[in-house]
């Protein structure tokens, strides 16, 4: 299986700790690319002469491609001679041919694979009673793991390999250009084959990961069990919050709460203790035990307990993860390893190109500017959790039991959502039959976990929106979700059913599906029938916009070190990562927030789930966070629907040239930087 349809799962559908396998030894030698020189010669030399010049580039790329992946065990150099004379094609009629039934096989392949890993895991996703041990088994199997293997073994694989280039990042920026739409998609036929992985490797990967969302998916904390010092708690009595995503939207609902300072202070605790693995492993999902987490001591009817440390879980999870993904590195030849391949491959914007342009704007004169503004409006300094200060939103100065109430009310369960998506979507500018297509295709469930979204990946499939709903009905929180991932949804309906080639269905990468999301999610009250008539809207959505792409670029450059660390030392131990994750977080928080915030050494930037469960994932947020704005600044003043359906129908092309089809200019920091100054010019007068 490659990586392209390893995201199908981990990333669309969403995916205890794992003892250390030994397939790190069978990944030392990956058997490939055994055909002599002289043979691979003496193939394209026969080529040429029987198609001629005009076939030379794709005769040398396509000899090479198939003579790269091929094993002892598809033949031997005489065979491969063989296969390569016999099934190359020049015509472009029979190529055409080829390419339309590799579409129309492709998308059942993939279609109904995706079914069956989505529906194995319903008991672990959604919010349908407490699973069965056999129901986490089910949801780590992997019905791609042998796919891939067996179109190299069927030889579909070699055929594709040899008919269609595999072009580089660079060359697909560089020749894109000037591609048209056919093009594009015969480009993208070969990046199915980047990779020949063994099912096996395969599957521990995918078992690694299916642990670690497990652990994630019931990572819950009772916030009304929580006491400080003197025995006070905060929060009601049954209020259940999964770290980190439930337990960050706490502290920023906060903010429209007075006297919130010993709320927000007592969840920052819990992050702490859960980030040093001092959390007491009897107070994870557990309702039974009153916890104070400013001296980490446990009681159990008011009288003091023993209890024990969770030792190291978390990052556990996270080796796991990463000797998984590292034993694939030998059968991914056009990468060095897994994290080149996931940005060169899955985000196509290299490693250093984001982290540079993320430590460029986190270095920004606007960051300190800002953080004095938060302060002015806070009225006091600022504390380390207010890297998720949350007043600049419209919503920030309304009350949360008025907006859970309104949602509640609104949204009793996961059908009452589901019938209002219409509306939903004619209120952003769709028009009623296009709304009402949109909405058909979606279904609406109670998450398990904190929520997400899965697309369809056949036109006769459904979508899935997951959000968390309460007993009592759908909370502000669990709509605010719902929106976003309804974000996800519309562009993932639109990619599939409007676009031109199933080859290019989809987006360039997942930072442009967020950036859909984040667009939706900002207007969510809107949508709940509270109008924002507020005139310092613009530069209050721009301020908060960086602000938040200013926390989570933090939180990516977090993720992107531990990585490559880990690649220096491979057989580094739970311990060993646990310092050396809290060392990068305090480094990258002393050189960019310590700064604004005048505070050292907080830990906070490594409280992120994603890095357990979602391997080197935190880089969309911030990139969809800048996308975002530019699109929001280019439909300023358009219908934002129509705009939508318009930019989306680019599909997986590169992101350099999505972006400027969308907007006329590639991605950069600078839109929102600019938009910053002004809103902080804007408001020094008035705060």
């Amino acid at each position: 299986m490659n990586y392209l349809f390893f995201l199908i799962i981990t990333i669309f559908i969403l995916v205890s700790c794992t003892e250390e396998t030994n397939y790190t030894k069978e990944a030392k030698e990956s058997k490939m690319g055994i055909i002599k020189t002289k043979s691979i010669e003496k193939v394209k030399q026969q080529l040429y002469e029987k198609f001629g010049e005009e076939s030379k580039f794709r005769i040398e790329r396509g000899v090479n491609q198939v003579a790269m992946f091929w094993m002892q065990e598809d033949g031997s150099d005489s065979d491969f001679e063989t296969f390569c004379m016999e099934n190359f094609i020049s015509d472009g009629i029979e190529l055409d041919k080829l390419f339309k039934r590799l579409s129309e096989n492709f998308e059942i392949l993939i279609g109904y694979n995706r079914e069956i890993a989505l529906n194995l895991r319903k008991p672990v996703d959604l919010d349908i009673g407490e699973p069965l041990t056999v129901d986490y088994i089910f949801a780590a199997y992997d019905p791609y793991a042998h796919l891939t293997e067996d179109l190299f073994r069927n030889k579909i694989a070699f055929i594709i390999l040899l008919n269609f280039p595999y072009y580089t990042l660079d060359e697909k920026n560089d020749l894109g250009k000037n591609w048209t739409r056919k093009q594009w998609a015969y480009a993208r036929v070969a990046d199915y084959f980047v990779s020949r992985i063994p099912p096996e490797l395969l599957k521990a990967q995918t078992q690694a990961q299916a642990d670690a969302d497990a652990y994630i998916s019931q990572y819950n904390i009772y916030a009304g069990l929580l006491v400080d010092d003197e025995g006070k708690t905060y929060f009601p009595a049954e209020m259940k919050l999964i770290s980190h995503w439930n337990l960050r939207d706490e502290i920023k609902s906060q903010y429209s709460k007075e006297n919130s300072l010993p709320a927000q202070k007592i969840i920052y605790e819990v992050m702490k203790r859960i980030i040093t693995q001092e959390i007491p492993s009897e107070v994870i999902n557990s309702n039974q035990y009153n916890w104070n987490p400013f001296k980490n001591i446990v009681f159990k009817n008011g009288q003091e307990i023993k209890s024990t440390p969770e030792l190291n879980t978390r990052y556990q999870h996270i080796i796991n993860n990463f000797k998984a993904s590292k034993a694939l590195d030998p059968y991914s030849p056009y990468f060095k390893n897994f994290i080149e391949k996931k940005f060169n491959y899955e985000f196509e914007i290299p490693q250093e190109q984001i982290e540079k342009m993320f430590i460029d704007f986190i270095s920004s004169s606007q960051a300190k500017e800002v953080g004095e503004l938060i302060k002015k409006r806070l009225g006091r300094e600022l504390q380390p959790f207010d890297i998720w200060y949350d007043g600049f939103k419209a919503r920030s100065t309304l009350s949360q039991d008025m907006l859970n109430l309104k949602a509640k009310q609104k949204y009793p369960d996961s059908y009452h959502f589901a019938k209002d998506m219409p509306r939903i979507l004619k209120t952003l500018g769709f028009s009623p039959s296009k709304a009402e297509f949109i909405s058909s295709k979606i279904v609406v469930e109670a998450s398990r976990g904190a929520g997400h979204a899965s697309g369809a990946e056949m036109r006769s499939a459904l979508s899935n929106l997951r959000t968390r709903i309460e007993k009592d009905g759908m909370n502000y929180k669990g709509y605010n979700i719902a929106i976003h991932e309804l974000g996800h949804n519309v562009e993932q309906t639109i990619t599939m059913q409007d676009i031109d080639y199933y080859f290019l269905k989809g987006v360039p990468n997942t930072a442009f599906t967020e950036a859909w999301a984040f667009i939706f999610q900002k207007r969510d009250l809107d949508l709940l029938g509270i109008i924002d008539k507020n005139p310092d809207t613009e530069h209050l959505n721009a301020l908060d916009n960086f602000w938040m792409t200013y926390e989570i670029m933090g939180v990516a450059l977090v993720d992107m070190r531990v990585w490559k660390w880990l690649y220096e030392n491979p057989n580094a131990t739970s311990e060993q990562l646990k310092n050396e994750t809290i060392k990068i977080a305090k480094e990258i928080w002393n050189n960019y927030y310590a700064p604004v915030f005048g505070i050292k050494d907080e830990p906070v930037l490594a409280i992120y789930s994603h890095m357990i469960a979602y391997p080197l994932y935190l880089s969309a947020y911030p990139l969809g966070h800048l996308i975002e704005f530019q699109i929001e600044e280019y439909i300023k003043d358009k219908n934002l629907a129509i705009e939508m359906e318009r930019m989306l129908v680019s599909g997986r092309i590169t992101p350099e040239q999505w972006m400027y089809n969308a907007v006329n200019d590639g991605l950069s920091i600078q839109p929102l930087l600019n938009a910053t100054t002004n809103a902080i010019n804007y408001f020094k007068n008035k705060i």
